[in-house]
């Protein structure tokens, strides 16, 4: 967990090309979910490649304490000994989620489906981030919640005897707030409903179905998506294997396009449909990137990502893409400062409720470091610097996304670029700075720190 009051500050510099292959950690949204329905099946799933980042052994704590058997056997390597559905029990403890949105949300909707009371705590950052978007489809499925003001952390549910199966249209784009009411509606009788007007990230309706869930998903003539399961199936133990996280990926990829001379390949990247909206704008700018060794593992499209310096233009991104990469418009922010021309970016209003307001912190980290930036509402609009490109100091905010981008965009930069804080890197992507050293990456703590 992430609750550290001392800053880890630390510069980037522009060094020589960077040079080489690399796997990055498991994907983390693949990771929490393989924990959490490991927990409510009837034997033991087993997990290769998981996250072992503080968001994810956060879920896997919230786990134990529901009264699941989760071990680790070795790097990656985890076993999961479920209950069943309706079977968690009520912690003697508060579930701590530190700094992870995706756990302590998906988390909530689990427990909400039992008849037991258990209380959500976190960090700083966490306890800002709004939940009543997760709250309020649950309250309307039995759920009782007692909460601080504007439905924040720390707070209790308690599930009701029988939950009730709801019909539920999402008012946002949001995997979160579909997989919760897909969570609770594991343990209620009948048939629960989702409607999502705009396709996120399918992660749980994929390993929904792998375990064994009667899950229906259509697409009907308006072009939504609609989510049929059935409740109380029991679900069978899986052997999950996990591949790497796009999310993480993105540093190394944006890395090797900005760098001088760059060649990099990214092992093992998961190449979700629903996931790939970086890799389609990169593109789109003119990057030399390619997928290859292309294929099929545990019904998701993995590969590896071929990348090599060369000249970014702007480009306008669709509002209609944000969910495909909503995680990573930082990093997209960063290539845009390389790149000649204007890039527009719109549809980010669900960056302001993040780990940090990313809209602002990005905002304000590419203006310490020279590119003309324009914040608006729900958009940034980046004009590649033709410049001087470094030079300043980038408060993170908590936010492990903020730090490691500009981080990247000082090995590119005519002068270093400082981040305020690194110790939050440890949430998603441990050996961030490791692997990226090996590819030829230089920082160095600030002489003033």
């Amino acid at each position: 967990m992430i609750h550290s009051a001392e800053l880890k500050p630390l510069s980037s510099v522009a060094g020589g090309p960077l040079q080489g292959r690399i796997r990055v950690p498991g994907d983390k949204s693949i990771s929490h979910r393989s924990l959490m329905f490991g927990a409510v099946t009837i034997g033991e799933t087993s997990i290769e490649g998981l996250l072992e980042a503080d968001d994810v052994l956060g879920t896997a704590d919230a786990m134990r304490a529901l009264g699941a058997s989760v071990t680790r056997l070795g790097q990656g390597s985890w076993r999961v000994g479920g209950l069943g559905v309706g079977g968690l029990l009520e912690p003697a403890k508060v579930l701590d989620f530190g700094n992870a949105g995706t756990g302590s949300r998906l988390t909530m909707g689990l427990v909400g489906g039992h008849n037991i009371a258990a209380t959500f705590v976190g960090d700083a950052s966490l306890s800002r981030r709004p939940m009543g978007r997760i709250l309020d489809p649950l309250r309307r499925m039995g759920v009782d919640v007692v909460a601080r003001a504007g439905d924040r952390i720390p707070l209790t549910l308690k599930g009701p005897e029988t939950l009730v199966p709801i019909t539920y249209r999402v008012p946002m784009a949001s995997a979160q707030v579909k997989s919760a009411v897909l969570l609770a509606g594991l343990n209620a009788p009948g048939v629960t409903t989702v409607i999502e007007p705009i396709a996120t990230r399918d992660h749980t309706e994929r390993m929904l179905e792998g375990f064994g869930a009667a899950i229906e998903v259509i697409v009907d003539d308006n072009g939504e998506r609609i989510i049929r399961l059935e409740g109380r199936p029991d679900l069978k133990p899986q052997a999950v294997i996990v591949p790497g996280d796009p999310s993480s990926a993105a540093f190394a990829i944006v890395a090797g396009l900005i760098v001088p001379g760059s060649d990099v390949v990214v092992e093992n990247v998961l190449l979700n449909p629903l996931r790939t909206g970086l890799l389609t704008t990169l593109i789109e700018m003119g990057a030399d990137l390619s997928i290859e060794n292309e294929r099929l593992s545990g019904g998701e499209r993995i590969g590896d990502v071929h990348v090599r310096f060369g000249r970014l233009k702007g480009v306008a991104v669709p509002a209609e893409r944000a969910p495909s990469m909503i995680d990573e418009y930082p990093i997209l922010a960063v290539a845009a400062a390389f790149a000649d021309g204007e890039t527009v970016m719109d549809g980010l209003e669900e960056l302001r409720v993040k780990e940090s307001d990313r809209l602002s912190a990005v905002a304000h980290g590419l203006s310490v470091n020279g590119v003309t930036v324009k914040e608006g509402a729900a958009s940034l609009t980046i004009t590649g610097a033709a410049g001087r490109i470094g030079g300043g100091t980038v408060p993170t905010h908590l936010d492990h996304r903020i730090a490691m981008s500009f981080l990247v965009m000082g090995l590119a930069g005519s002068e270093p670029v400082t981040v305020d804080d690194t110790a939050t890197i440890a949430t998603s992507f441990p050996n961030f700075l490791s692997l990226m050293q090996g590819l030829g990456a230089v920082f160095e703590v600030p002489k003033a720190a």
